[in-house]
């Protein structure tokens, strides 16, 4: 059985699981799903299009699946995925998509500190934490297991990779390849994320290889001369693939 505040709202065409707590205030919009056992805390707004799983904590001032800010939405009809066992603190803002991809959609397992935006059309996975007041502008790609740290500015279109650690009050355009450190000012590549590639399991030889793909990639030639050189010098593992893929799919160019 729900519980559902008598000051909360709920449309009547919302479609609501099993378990869920709705705190006052609250307001839940129409052409919304929302799963089993959600928490949703006082003043939480989900907005139209939103698709949340199950497991979920809303800490008060969210406001998911808002409309995008986008001067090209025309009102299409678009939706907000958010899957299962996620901590959504205060005042975060997540849109939902435009007709350029449809969704905004969030994983599972993240935490997502006070203040956080998230814009239409990103897609952010699973497994990670995003600090305090950071913000992510349109069609941004953010992989497993990324730490984003606090007050950081992402520009649209940037791919982040996964394992990553982006120190906190970064700026940057340009797309972060997966298992390393980035930071200071301009945010460049500061090494391979050690601790956190350790924390996750990786071997030393592992990481000793992610270290030497990064020492060829960063190199003095041409991206491709280097993607090259490492397909040629190192054993490619399924995690230096993974490097290569990325760097060789790149759009924005990889930060430096």
């Amino acid at each position: 059985m729900n519980q559902i505040s008598p000051l909360a709202f709920v449309h009547p065409e919302a479609k609501l699981g099993d378990n869920n707590i709705i705190g006052p205030f609250c307001y839940i919009d129409r052409n919304t799903v929302i799963g089993d056992n959600n928490v949703f805390q006082n003043s939480v707004t989900i907005h139209f299009g939103a698709r949340i799983g199950n497991n979920n904590e809303i800490f008060p001032g969210a406001s998911i699946s808002t409309k995008p800010q986008d001067l090209k939405f025309k009102g299409e009809e678009t939706l907000c995925e958010v899957g299962d066992n996620n901590s959504i603190r205060e005042n975060v803002t997540i849109s939902r998509g435009t007709a350029s991809k449809g969704t905004t959609k969030v994983g599972s397992n993240n935490l997502l500190m006070e203040s956080v935006h998230i814009a239409h059309d990103c897609v952010i996975g699973s497994g990670i934490i995003i600090g305090n007041s950071t913000k992510f502008a349109g069609e941004v790609t953010v992989d497993d297991c990324a730490i984003i740290s606090a007050n950081i500015l992402c520009h649209q279109f940037c791919h982040i990779g996964g394992y990553v650690m982006v120190q906190g009050g970064s700026r940057f355009s340009m797309d972060i390849p997966p298992y390393i450190i980035v930071g200071k000012e301009p945010a460049r590549y500061m090494g391979v994320n050690l601790v956190g590639l350790r924390r996750r399991g990786f071997s030393n030889e592992l990481i000793d290889l992610i270290h030497n793909a990064y020492r060829l990639l960063y190199g003095t030639g041409t991206r491709a001369e280097n993607i090259q050189r490492i397909k040629e010098e190192l054993e490619v593992t399924p995690e230096i693939q993974h490097i290569i893929d990325f760097a060789e799919a790149s759009q924005r160019g990889l930060i430096r």
